[in-house]
């Protein structure tokens, strides 16, 4: 009985210490996804951490896949977007996430048109990388009355 009770104390007290873990994923990625975007939204310049690995995506032009070795920032001649209902699914508590979200507002990527009423899907994969997380991948897909980027994507992939 005293194995059967002190089982049952770990397995509760490693359930309550995953879902602290994971909780506080959620807190640092939401406001860290937040705070990259009021740093863009005032620079001009993409804000986001990636990989060093690189990055994959989808952008929301509606092109193939594109791997970036060394991603850097975008730059922009205009931007003005808002994260809006953010929800962070911890994978792996400390060491990888998902966030799906909707990203509203204006957007004119340097040396493209401008998209006035740019509304898309977002996901965008998170790994934790020497303390701080990073994105791996993103999604972005224009939402019906919405419109994406006016970025002509090149699709590269890891062999190139």
């Amino acid at each position: 009985m005293k194995k059967l009770m002190l089982s049952a104390v770990l397995l509760f007290v490693s359930i309550n210490l995953f879902a602290q873990s994971a909780a506080e994923d959620i807190k640092e990625i939401t406001n860290m996804i937040l705070e990259q975007q009021k740093i863009t939204n005032t620079t001009q310049i993409d804000a986001r951490n990636f990989a060093e690995q690189g990055n994959y995506s989808f952008n929301s032009t509606g092109g193939l896949l594109n791997y970036d070795p060394k991603p850097v920032g975008n730059k922009f001649d205009g931007v003005n977007l808002q994260a809006k209902h953010i929800q962070v699914v911890s994978l792996v508590p400390g060491k990888a996430a998902i966030a799906m979200y909707y990203n509203e507002g204006s957007i004119q990527p340097k040396g493209y048109g401008a998209v006035a009423h740019y509304l898309t899907r977002t996901s965008e994969t998170f790994v934790n990388e020497n303390g701080k997380w990073v994105m791996v991948t993103g999604h972005y897909s224009p939402i019906t009355g919405g419109q994406g980027t006016s970025q002509v994507g090149v699709a590269a992939s890891e062999d190139e």
